[in-house]
């Protein structure tokens, strides 16, 4: 009798389930796979591939730790022998002929997954030895023809990966007698492309990439995967996803973008999953126990609000006894500021080193310099670089650089508005700016975290050990193809050396400096437009904003309405700007600078356009005046637009008061520029119509009130000293 049709279905389903639990049976064990790897130092990329190792309980052996590398430089002229030869001499070691190797290179390697999906792969590939694949033939293109055909994937053997069965790889690396400068690569690309080598070792390559990705020649081929809280390198040519990510070649840079997220180093679920890692704390140390600091500042070109950044530096929470200042002024220009600092604050530190302008040392010189006295300093702990256009605004900064125990850390630092920062994601083919893939959301702080970049600049710290072992014997910043800056990143990455930049915490800003001028007394009066919001700290009173917010605007007179709106410091700049330019009116009716040459109500005073500053005046009012006019006076919106702008003067025996009078305006300006009682005496406004007096004005504080029609007003007498104001007629 004829089997039903279920019974044989059942039947057929049977057989598939014993053959799938015969396969489950057959599976390699874990226990079983032993990574070998050769690291004669260690290294960032090395403690990075032992990092990936241990996120996946890898077990890993390290062949030639303490030997002298011999093997040669990949990047210039082939190498590696020394890799075969420890290898050797370790496989003649193991007993276990069951066993599985998986050997690798390390200083530029990760796992993207763990032992059981690689051996998995390993199996389906059905060979005792899978070695990974490229499609660039190195190191010698003769031997192309040699090479197997494949119907897809890539064709030619990469060394720098493969895994095997113990007594396979030992055969395979049995004749080996070269040097340890020969080439591995060429060594076992001769094995592969010999067919009855091949077909006897029972070898194979991994053309699509399942097991192993080299990144040269593939960059084009490998995204980052993110899917539930992992991240993996995809590989979109052949669909696969890799479980060891090889950065061969001249891909490190490469390596080292793919290295921030995998192993799930960062993911969009928990953000950065080893910002946390050994660290070093400082917080159960004495301060007399605390790292010794050399910081290098320096000041390459005309910088605006330098005295700021000294003040800044002043408030840096750190020991001032545990830091030592190197100095360097190429600028003549700020010299007093500089001079100041020192006389006033220079004693507060341990030591200090200033290079003067005439001296006429260069910028790369100075910082070799300032590298070789941390060098040479055996009490240096850690040099800070900190460019003098850097506005640090975390004074915990230089702690938590320290916190993170990294061999160079930069603090991200952007300026405002722009997507310029002080580090590059990614290098361009001739070692200059490229954009990465993740900067926009690095600097916008989409992504936050530490993350390994090819370029930093303007304040980063380096730990002394560093400059004393890799570093040492270099003149860092010193290069006849590049500026200080990218010579410095260039020799730091020729000697594997990994720089991170830190957004983990806001740091500051960096300030433009590209049109800052020097022909005025107080320079920084005209960044406005270029360092709104440095110019905003410096020169806006802080009570300001929160005036604003909370409408706390006083109405002293009806339709007069009085706020803050400068500093001390704004105003002193003004009225020393005004005195040192010292072209004062004459007082008189009849005045050239003005359309018609007839002032009706004169008064001694300086026009802001004859210093050049209405621009930046209109500027300010725009921006600080015209939102209290639109709170004030609702349905009323302003250009700010003004004929006149200027900087009065009142002295009891050049011109005390002014006569009653309207002003040519829909509404005026009058701030107040000193002070009351401590710079002169009297003093004030009155309003007529309402008989209504300001008697005390205070110093920063502005007066508005409408023009011409309502508010008839009048000086009152300057009784003693000199009263400075600043008026703007606005909207004539």
């Amino acid at each position: 009798m004829k089997p039903s049709f279920v019974s044989l279905l059942s039947w057929i389903c049977f057989c598939a389930l014993s053959s799938l639990a015969n396969c489950e049976d057959q599976r390699i064990p874990e226990d079983k796979l032993l990574v070998l790897t050769v690291a004669t130092k260690e290294t960032d990329g090395f403690r990075r591939f032992l990092r990936s190792a241990k996120h996946f309980n890898y077990t890993v052996k390290v062949l030639g730790r303490g030997e002298k590398w011999r093997g040669g430089d990949y990047m210039s002229a082939p190498g590696g022998g020394q890799k075969v030869r420890l290898l050797k001499a370790a496989l003649l070691e193991m007993k276990s002929e069951d066993q599985v190797i998986l050997f690798i290179d390390s200083y530029d390697l990760v796992f993207a997954s763990g032992p059981k999906e690689l051996l998995r792969k390993f199996q389906q590939a059905k060979h005792k030895v899978v070695f990974s694949s490229e499609s660039l033939i190195w190191p010698d293109r003769h031997l192309e023809d040699k090479y197997p055909h494949v119907r897809e994937g890539n064709r030619f053997l990469g060394s720098g990966g493969f895994i095997g069965y113990i007594p396979n790889i030992r055969e395979m690396v049995a004749n080996w007698t070269g040097g340890d400068s020969d080439s591995d690569q060429l060594f076992f690309t001769k094995i592969f492309i010999d067919p009855a080598k091949r077909k006897a070792l029972n070898i194979t390559l991994d053309t699509k990439c399942r097991l192993f990705q080299n990144l040269h020649g593939a960059l084009d081929e490998v995204v980052l995967k993110f899917e539930d809280g992992r991240v993996r390198a995809r590989n979109v040519q052949y669909d696969t996803l890799p479980v060891v990510i090889h950065g061969n070649g001249p891909t490190k840079l490469q390596m080292n973008y793919l290295g921030n997220y995998i192993p799930n180093t960062w993911t969009f679920e928990a953000g950065c999953t080893v910002c946390h890692e050994n660290l070093r704390s400082l917080s159960s140390l004495k301060e007399s126990e605390y790292p010794l600091v050399l910081i290098g500042i320096f000041i390459q070109q005309p910088t605006p609000f330098v005295s700021v950044f000294f003040e800044r530096l002043l408030k840096l929470q750190y020991p001032k006894n545990r830091l030592k200042l190197f100095i360097s002024n190429q600028e003549p220009h700020h010299e007093q500021q500089v001079s100041s600092f020192l006389q006033d604050h220079g004693s507060l530190y341990q030591d200090v080193k200033s290079i003067r302008p005439e001296e006429e040392m260069d910028g790369a010189e100075a910082r070799d310099l300032a590298f070789d006295m941390c060098q040479k300093d055996e009490e240096c702990d850690y040099f800070f670089n900190l460019d003098v256009e850097v506005v640090l605004k975390n004074e915990n900064t230089l702690k938590i650089l320290i916190k993170q125990n990294l061999p160079i850390v930069a603090p991200m630092i952007t300026r405002a508005g722009r997507l310029w920062s002080n580090f590059w994601g990614a290098l361009s083919a001739d070692g200059y700016y490229a954009r990465s893939e993740d900067y926009v959301d690095i600097v916008q702080g989409r992504r936050v975290g530490l993350w390994n970049v090819p370029y930093v600049s303007s304040v980063y710290l380096v730990k002394a050990s560093l400059l004393q072992t890799e570093l040492k014997d270099l003149q860092l910043f010193t290069s006849e193809s590049f500026d200080p800056d990218m010579a410095f990143c260039h020799s730091v990455r020729n000697k594997g050396v990994f720089m991170y930049v830190s957004n983990l915490h806001t740091f500051g800003r960096i300030l433009s400096t590209e049109k800052y001028k020097t022909e005025h007394l107080h320079n920084d009066l005209w960044q406005i437009f270029e360092n709104p919001l440095d110019w905003q700290e410096r020169y806006i009173h802080e009570n300001y904003s929160r005036m604003i917010r909370d409408k706390l605007i006083e109405n002293p007179c009806p339709d007069v309405y009085w706020f803050p709106v400068f500093t001390d410091v704004a105003c002193n700049h003004l009225v020393e700007e005004m005195e040192h330019f010292g072209k004062w009116s004459g007082g008189g009716n009849v005045d050239t600078r003005i359309q018609g040459g007839y002032e009706n109500v004169p008064t001694i005073d300086i026009h802001m356009n004859q210093i050049d500053f209405e621009k930046e005046w209109q500027k300010f009012l725009l921006e600080y005046v015209a939102p209290i006019t639109e709170k004030m006076f609702p349905g009323y919106y302003t250009k700010a637009q003004f004929d006149l702008a200027f900087v009065v003067r009142y002295k009891p025996d050049e011109q005390p008061s002014l006569r009653p009078h309207h002003d040519a305006s829909t509404f005026t300006i009058n701030i107040a520029l000193n002070q009351v009682g401590t710079d002169y005496q009297g003093g004030g406004c009155r309003f007529l119509r309402y008989d209504c007096s300001i008697q005390a004005p205070r110093k920063g504080w502005a007066l508005m009130h409408p023009g011409r029609l309502t508010h008839y007003h009048e000086g009152l007498p300057t009784t003693a000293g000199v009263r400075y104001i600043a008026v703007s007629f606005v909207d004539p």
